[in-house]
């Protein structure tokens, strides 16, 4: 219409479909005239480039909604990743009872959420330092019982929600990571490490014993050689180690590490959500029941080693070190 006038062409045939829309396009405009049809069509151009600027602009800097409710960790989701970030920066991220209900509550609600995937990560320079063994302080003599119980029914059900978790679980480990959430990382995902984390399950040195399902996982992924020099002799290992053995995807140079990470895992979330959702079930469908039964029987084992004399001891000895630091 722009640049010839009114429609003049013959009309297509009815299979022509694409010519056909063409042509019933430019035969609507009827008689508008030449100069007018190129004013409407600078205009049209013009108001799609400028939603188009602003789709981006808006794109590129989403809000990010703050979950509400937590105060050991921040929950937020953004770009459809939800991040649950351990947030006792002050005591290493150490995991307290409080914090163990909060993490729970925080994967059920991403469980449930919009987001296509879930983050774990810590704030500060640790990822976390496992159990804070304050939980195991203050305890009267004849309450120790009721507290490795009741500590036992709290892991059970807080591992239990990481077997459960029905999208992508992602571990972006920033700093040094110890106990339980070393063992934890093998039933996330996708284990993602700064050149500056460690890997460190003291369980021994403690009179303690495997927990996450590690017992199962780890010479699984590793070889039964390798999971006993960390699970039972408590080597301590690099990031480049722990990704040569496994138990960790990928490790990136610490000054890169959030950049890189976090532009993948936006690329990644954008994936189409249910399929996503989907694929992990059935990746880990199959031992689902297997790794529950693991967690019940390291919880009723860990149970007895809280009642010990040697666990007491190895734990009243540990505290009497560090406050000769």
């Amino acid at each position: 219409q722009a640049t010839e006038g009114p429609c003049s062409s013959p009309k297509p045939g009815m299979l022509d479909f694409v010519k056909k829309a063409k042509w019933d396009a430019w035969n609507s405009l009827g008689n508008l005239s030449q100069d007018n049809a190129r004013q409407k069509y600078t205009e049209l151009v013009s108001s799609l480039v400028s939603a188009e600027s602003a789709g981006q602009e808006k794109d590129a800097s989403p809000e990010e909604s703050r979950h509400d409710g937590y105060e050991t960790i921040l929950v937020t989701t953004k770009n459809n990743i939800t991040k649950i970030m351990f947030n006792r920066p002050d005591r290493k991220n150490a995991i307290n009872h409080k914090m163990y209900r909060e993490i729970m509550k925080a994967l059920e609600e991403a469980g449930k959420d919009d987001s296509a995937i879930a983050v774990i990560t810590g704030n500060g320079d640790y990822y976390s330092s496992g159990n804070d063994l304050t939980n195991f302080t203050n305890i009267q003599t004849g309450e120790m019982e009721k507290m490795a119980k009741d500590g036992a029914v709290l892991l059970k059900e807080f591992v239990g929600h990481f077997i459960d978790f029905p999208k992508p679980l992602i571990a972006v480990v920033n700093g040094p990571a110890i106990g339980v959430c070393v063992t934890l990382l093998a039933l996330c995902d996708i284990v993602y490490a700064s050149d500056r984390a460690t890997f460190h399950s003291p369980f021994s040195q403690l009179g303690q014993s495997p927990e996450g399902c590690s017992s199962y996982l780890f010479p699984k992924i590793m070889g039964l050689a390798k999971a006993s020099e960390l699970l039972l002799f408590n080597k301590k290992l690099t990031a480049a180690e722990a990704c040569a053995q496994g138990l960790v995807t990928e490790v990136f140079p610490d000054r890169t590490f959030q950049k890189e990470v976090w532009a993948r895992l936006e690329a990644y979330a954008s994936f189409p959500k249910n399929s996503l959702a989907v694929s992990k079930q059935l990746l880990r469908s199959v031992e689902k029941e297997k790794l529950h039964a693991v967690n019940s029987k390291e919880c009723e084992v860990l149970e007895e080693r809280w009642l010990s004399d040697e666990c007491v001891n190895a734990i009243v000895s540990f505290f009497q070190k560090k406050s000769k630091l």
